[in-house]
């Protein structure tokens, strides 16, 4: 469970955002992140014939870090360039996190622990501020979002097995639906659609998109 973070002086686009995710988002993980019960939001919302080519195998139970970070011309969000060298899904935009272990005990302990073994972001420079709705990706992950202030005068030590590089988008950005198009492109014989965010060179798309629609439904829906 999280403590409730106490209202404290940010950047006013900050401070209005968390305002409503104080009362928006959970405070405990959302139920179903070790069953296999088919969550609300997913890849599977765009592509729904996606249900049916999940793999057989129990769902894999993840976690990632929506680290915001308060700087002085507006709230930022932390994301990662994978490493091109890893096997799945390499090269793509995506949060800190991961699977979640067996010790790691809950779902905020694994986003902690991910972004630490990625960036180097450690958990005693992150205040979380709550939980999002469950996430099931194509591949058969159910994410854990986990929404946290990442303390801005943070030093981050990349993990290059795991992450090329690091950007800071603006929230403003992300959470203007306006710049989340919806594309397609074929996949596993099938055109499957999904959401898409360019930014500056960088395209943010599928599940890391997916799960900032999330964000943005949940907190101005």
């Amino acid at each position: 469970m999280l403590t409730a973070l106490p209202p404290s002086t940010h950047h006013p686009e900050l401070e209005a955002f968390l305002e409503r995710a104080r009362h928006r988002l959970a405070a405990e993980p959302p139920a179903g992140l070790h069953l296999d019960s088919v969550p609300d939001h997913g890849d599977h919302r765009f592509s729904p014939g996606l249900l049916a080519e999940l793999p057989a195998a129990p769902a894999k139970p993840a976690a990632v870090l929506i680290a915001l970070i308060d700087r002085p011309d507006g709230p930022t969000v932390l994301l990662t360039h994978r490493s091109s060298a890893l096997r799945n899904h390499s090269g793509q935009i995506a949060f800190p996190g991961g699977r979640i272990d067996p010790g790691d005990g809950s779902a905020l302990a694994a986003a902690m622990r991910e972004a630490e073994e990625e960036v180097g972001l450690s958990a005693s420079l992150v205040k979380p501020v709550g939980y999002l709705d469950l996430y099931l990706t194509g591949s058969g992950y159910r994410i854990a979002p986990v929404v946290a202030l990442a303390d801005p005068g943070m030093v981050l030590h990349l993990n290059p097995a795991e992450v090329d590089s690091v950007f800071e988008c603006p929230l403003a950005f992300l959470m203007d639906p306006a710049n989340h198009l919806s594309e397609s492109r074929e996949w596993r014989g099938a055109m499957r659609q999904y959401y898409a965010i360019p930014w500056q060179g960088h395209y943010i798309w599928g599940a890391t998109a997916g799960i900032i629609h999330t964000l943005y439904e949940r907190i101005y829906g």
